[in-house]
C-alpha cells in the first residue's frame, strides 16, 4: 500500500507540473491577445510571436518522435483489426478521443506494465516463486481483461441511455413534424432542445449530411454505433417511409406507441424477475436472522430448564 501511495503521489506531482506549464503558456497567450486586441491581425501576430518564442524540447523532439511512432505502428496494424476496434470505439462513444491505434498501443502498454508491476510488487513483498508467478499471471489477466471490459461497460451504458431517451425523442420529432418542419428541420430542433446519447447521434447524423452524405447513409451509421433494437426499428421505419412516400408523422406515432409498449413489457418482465432475485438474500441472510431473533430466547429457556432438571 505504501508503494502504491508513493506511485500515485509522484504521478499527481508530474501531472500538476504539466498542467501548471500549460496554464502558464495559455495565460501568456491570453495576455498577448488582450494587449494587442486586433482580431484581424491575430494570425500574423501569433506567427511572429511563435517565431520569436523558443520551442520547447517536447515540441521539438518528443512530439515528432511520438507522431512518427504512431504512423509506423498504424502501417503495421492489420486493416481488419483496426476496423473492428474502430467499430467498438464508436459504439462506446469514443472514450478519451482514442483512435484504434492509440487503443491498441494502450493494450500493449498494459500487457507490459501490469505483469512487470506485479512481479516487482511480489519482489517487494518477498513472496515465494509460486506466489510471484501467480502475481505475474494475475497481471496478465487484468491487462487482457480490463480494456475490453471497459469498452463493454461503456457500450452497455450508452445503449441504456439511448433506449431511455427514445420515447421523448420520438415525441419531440412528432410535434416538430406536425408543426410543419421537414425531417431535417425536426432533427435540428431536437438537437437544439435536448441533450443525450441519442441526440448526440442525430447531431452527428446532421453534420454528416451537411458534409455530403445521404440521409440513408447517415442514419445507417447510427444503427452501427447503437446496438439497440428499438433504435434500429425506428431508423428502418424512417428509411422505409422515405422510400415509399409514407407520411413521417404517422410512422413516428406508430413507433412511439410501440416503444412505450416494449418499455412496459420490459418493466413487467423485471417485476416478475424480482421475487426470484429476492429469494437468495431472504434464504441466506434475512430468514436466519429472523429465526435467531424469534427462536433464540425460547431455545435458551429450554436449555436452562433442561439443565436444571438434570441437576435435580
Amino acid at each position: 500500500m505504501m508503494y502504491l501511495t508513493f506511485f500515485i503521489t509522484i504521478t499527481l506531482i508530474a501531472y500538476s507540473i504539466y498542467v501548471w506549464a500549460s496554464e502558464k503558456k495559455q495565460f501568456v497567450e491570453r495576455r498577448l491577445s488582450s494587449a494587442l486586441g486586433m482580431n484581424g491581425q491575430r494570425s500574423n501576430l501569433e506567427t511572429s510571436v511563435t517565431l520569436d518564442m523558443p520551442v520547447s524540447f517536447s515540441n521539438r523532439f518528443i512530439w515528432p518522435l511520438w507522431k512518427e511512432f504512431k504512423r509506423s505502428f498504424k502501417r503495421r496494424m492489420p486493416g481488419e483489426k483496426e476496423a473492428k476496434i474502430e467499430k467498438l470505439l464508436n459504439q462506446a462513444g469514443n472514450p478519451f478521443g482514442m483512435t484504434p491505434v492509440e487503443y491498441r498501443m494502450m493494450q500493449i502498454a498494459l500487457f507490459i506494465f501490469f505483469p512487470i508491476g506485479s512481479v516487482l510488487y511480489s519482489k517487494l513483498l518477498n513472496v515465494a516463486f509460486g506466489t510471484g508467478l501467480l502475481f505475474f499471471l494475475l497481471g496478465l489477466g487484468v491487462a487482457a481483461f480490463l480494456p475490453g471490459f471497459y469498452l463493454k461497460q461503456k457500450i452497455k451504458t450508452r445503449n441504456y441511455f439511448a433506449l431511455r431517451e427514445l420515447p421523448d425523442v420520438l415525441d419531440l420529432l412528432t410535434v416538430s413534424l406536425e408543426a410543419g418542419l421537414g425531417f431535417d428541420g425536426a432533427l435540428s430542433k431536437l438537437v437544439s432542445k435536448k441533450e443525450g446519447v441519442l441526440t448526440g447521434e442525430f447531431h452527428r447524423c446532421l453534420e454528416e449530411m451537411r458534409l455530403g452524405k445521404t440521409r440513408r447513409e447517415s442514419l445507417g451509421k447510427i444503427r452501427e454505433r447503437l446496438s439497440v433494437d428499438e433504435v434500429s426499428y425506428f431508423i428502418s421505419a424512417i428509411l422505409q417511409a422515405e422510400k415509399l412516400g409514407i407520411g413521417m408523422v404517422q410512422v413516428l406515432r406508430i413507433q412511439s406507441a410501440e416503444v412505450r409498449d416494449r418499455r412496459k413489457q420490459r418493466a413487467e418482465e423485471a417485476a416478475m424477475k424480482a421475487p426470484v432475485k429476492m429469494l437468495f438474500p431472504l434464504v441466506l441472510f434475512i430468514f436466519p436472522s429472523l429465526f435467531i431473533v424469534l427462536l433464540g430466547p425460547a431455545i435458551i429457556d429450554f436449555v436452562q430448564t433442561f439443565s436444571e432438571m438434570n441437576k435435580k
